[in-house]
């Protein structure tokens, strides 16, 4: 992930200001035509400010932390995947989830990372307003910037709740993307490899 894909988070690293949120929650609620200060709406507004502070965590999450130097020399270059990683995110466009698996695969190049961290990267890119072909290249890019691995391969499972309780309301349909980098773009069988573990 390079500077200029990174912009756009302009209070990276930095806590959220949970009093605004709450603040505009509470503004929201007063829109909608309801009463904040009924029993079961009284705390919403901060209930809501902490759960955003979990939800979109990955713009405070600091990438070097986040590796903390779980980079290892081994003498491996088959390719590493780790399927079905779950993920929860929110849609840019309506703040509605979307939700699902993805699945990463690299080829080493001298350095693996620990496995642990493969789903915290996943995370990190998850856990903001998010479209799903752009997280998608995220993961790609920035494995492929920490690891220098010869190739890296992810592939992403979602369904979108702003296209299954609203607008067109099409509970079952589900959204595939894909990033491939290094062997896994310029190499097929590579490729088919990777997608055949994924039963694709």
């Amino acid at each position: 992930m390079n500077k200029k894909q990174d912009d756009h988070l302009h209070n990276r690293y930095n806590k959220m200001n949970k009093y605004e949120l709450s603040q505009s929650v509470e503004k929201i609620l007063k829109a909608i035509g309801e009463d904040s200060n009924r029993e079961g709406l009284i705390k919403t507004p901060t209930r809501v400010a902490n759960a955003y502070e979990e939800i979109f965590s990955g713009y405070t999450t600091d990438p070097g932390k986040l590796i903390n130097d779980a980079l290892f020399t081994v003498d491996y270059d088959e390719m590493v995947v780790v399927k079905d990683i779950e993920f929860y995110s929110m849609c840019e466009h309506h703040m509605l989830p979307f939700f699902g698996k993805t699945h990463v695969a690299y080829l080493p190049r001298k350095k693996i990372i620990g496995l642990s961290k493969i789903p915290r990267i996943v995370d990190m890119f998850a856990h903001r307003l998010q479209v799903q072909e752009r997280m998608t290249q995220q993961i790609a890019e920035f494995i492929q910037e920490k690891i220098d691995p010869l190739g890296v391969g992810v592939v992403i499972e979602g369904q979108h709740l702003c296209m299954m309780m609203r607008g067109i309301k099409k509970e079952q349909a589900k959204m595939t993307t894909s990033a491939m980098l290094g062997g896994f773009r310029t190499r097929l069988d590579t490729r088919m490899e990777f997608l055949n573990m994924l039963h694709f």
